[in-house]
């Protein structure tokens, strides 16, 4: 019924681009969460290292299980949107393959094969190297994050603001400065801002479940794990979400000077305004070119797009009504990023205070322990957020200005699209569904208490005497094992036999 809806009142064109945004709203999530914990777990090793307490390799040990999960689900999810621009967007690989297919191709060789040669030391290598060589696996690992994701913002910044290349006689696009394509007009700021944010909502996520800890009487034991969790997202909160704020600003007025009609979207600005309103809510009418409903500020949007109480904003009425995004989707996204920034803001605020005095880890402070617990996820909402208003808001085009999106996609029948869309929703709430059980199964046990690394061991291969003599070649395993004296417990391990490593 649902398929047979989409087929009769969606065309193949709305369907594909429902579905990339299906699928790449569930990758985001995972390659942001990853970036920000293996830096966060680098910092962990560090102070281990640096001061020999166990409660930073209990807190490591903990999160490293979650990260493991968390950087499988972004690889998978990946793989499979990578897949789309072959199946539903091959004109527009086709077209902008020529530059984007090196950006990506970069991005495995120079991340995704640094994170995956040390990824395997890191999550099993504890007790097996040295101190020094596992930190240098998190630390490399983390660095891979970055330069992956330096690469694919590289990449989607010039389909934002594209430079560097030259529309050929046969409608394909050839590279004809790379330095300018790497290094786009946007790029800068949108890799601060979307690196920032990545750092932003893991510290949410960590201080709101450290708090969490705190509070449960099921995690008293855990109270000094929650201690350290908290307390290194408060430095985050208190320094770096301000620091958003300011890196957002100078993104917007990079925008502003690219791609103006996205910023008359997500202000719901229609007509060309001087001191422009802050709408505070509305509900943009685009069928009629304006807004229902407005709750405004005067000045405050020309005062922050053109630092100017009389600077003129323009307004979307001076593109054609198929040249202006969909405005109610980034305007209220933009709200909902903009929103939960400053809710970021004055959590960091209120840790600033808790800190003066002295209350922050106190069990007493419960309503700054939920609020910490409330901004939780919303650090993915403001994610995703930020992202809709990003994607949704260069609309109509692929490669802002040079490719449409209805010029983009592959010759499809809606059916098709839709079997596919109903396929991925049924097979990523199974598959993501697991994944995020298991997390917050692994968050309700808590970290365990730590163990020598001589000791520690994430398998146990201990083997009986008996199975230990035949790996090692007697033939007569089981009779030598009675002659050994131990005919009362059989399977107890072997200390005199070569079991081939195993144990």
């Amino acid at each position: 019924m649902f398929a047979t809806f989409m087929i009769d009142q969606l065309d193949a064109l709305l369907l594909a681009r429902i579905q990339f945004a299906f699928v790449i709203s569930f990758h985001i999530v995972f390659p942001a969460f990853s970036i920000g914990l293996a830096s966060w777990l680098t910092v962990l090793e560090f102070r281990w290292l640096r001061t020999g307490d166990p409660i930073y390799a209990e807190v490591y040990k903990h999160w490293v299980k979650i990260f493991a999960v968390v950087f499988g689900l972004g690889v998978v999810s990946g793989v499979v949107m990578s897949y789309q621009f072959g199946t539903n967007w091959a004109v527009f690989s086709d077209k902008a393959g020529n530059v984007l297919g090196p950006l990506l191709a970069y991005e495995v060789l120079t991340a995704f094969f640094l994170e995956a040669s040390f990824l395997g030391i890191m999550l099993f290598g504890w007790g097996r190297v040295s101190k020094r060589m596992h930190f240098a696996a998190t630390a490399i690992v983390a660095i891979g994050t970055l330069i992956s994701g330096f690469w694919i913002l590289s990449a989607n910044s010039f389909m934002q603001t594209p430079q560097g290349f030259m529309v050929g006689a046969d409608g394909l696009l050839y590279p004809t400065n790379w330095l300018e394509i790497i290094f786009n007009p946007s790029f800068p700021y949108r890799y601060a801002h979307m690196m920032t944010a990545a750092f932003l909502t893991t510290a949410f996520v960590i201080g709101g479940i450290g708090a969490y800890y705190l509070q449960s009487k099921k995690h008293v034991e855990h109270r000094r794990h929650g201690r350290i969790m908290l307390g290194m997202a408060m430095i985050m909160a208190i320094f770096v979400a301000p620091a958003q704020v300011l890196i957002g600003d100078e993104h917007g007025l990079n925008t502003l000077e690219h791609q103006p009609a996205k910023v008359a979207a997500m202000e719901g600005i229609w007509e060309d305004e001087r001191g422009a309103a802050l709408r505070l809510f509305a509900i943009p009418d685009q069928k009629n070119q304006t807004n229902k409903y407005e709750v405004k500020i005067p000045y405050v949007t020309g005062l922050i797009l053109t630092h100017s109480l009389d600077g003129e904003v323009k307004g979307l009425k001076n593109w054609a009504p198929e040249d202006q995004p969909p405005v109610i989707i980034v305007f209220w996204a933009f709200r909902i990023m903009v929103g939960i920034g400053m809710l970021m803001v004055l959590v960091g605020l209120f840790s600033l205070y808790k800190y003066f005095k002295k209350q922050q880890f106190n069990p007493e402070s419960v309503w700054f322990h939920r609020a910490w617990m409330m901004m939780t996820p919303l650090g993915f909402l403001a994610l995703l957020s930020g992202w809709f208003v990003t994607e949704t808001g260069r609309q109509p085009w692929t490669v802002y200005g040079v490719i449409r999106t209805a010029e983009s996609m592959s010759p499809l029948a809606a059916q098709q699209v839709a079997t596919t869309l109903i396929g991925f929703i049924i097979l990523y709430i199974f598959v993501f569904g697991a994944g995020t059980f298991y997390i917050l199964r692994l968050i309700a046990q808590g970290p365990k208490p730590y163990e020598d690394p001589a000791e520690d061991h994430f398998y146990d291969h201990s083997v009986t005497e008996a199975q230990g003599r035949a790996l090692s070649g007697d033939k007569n395993a089981g009779e030598n094992t009675k002659k050994n004296g131990d005919d009362d417990d059989m399977s107890k391990p072997a200390n005199d036999v070569d079991d081939g490593g195993l144990r």
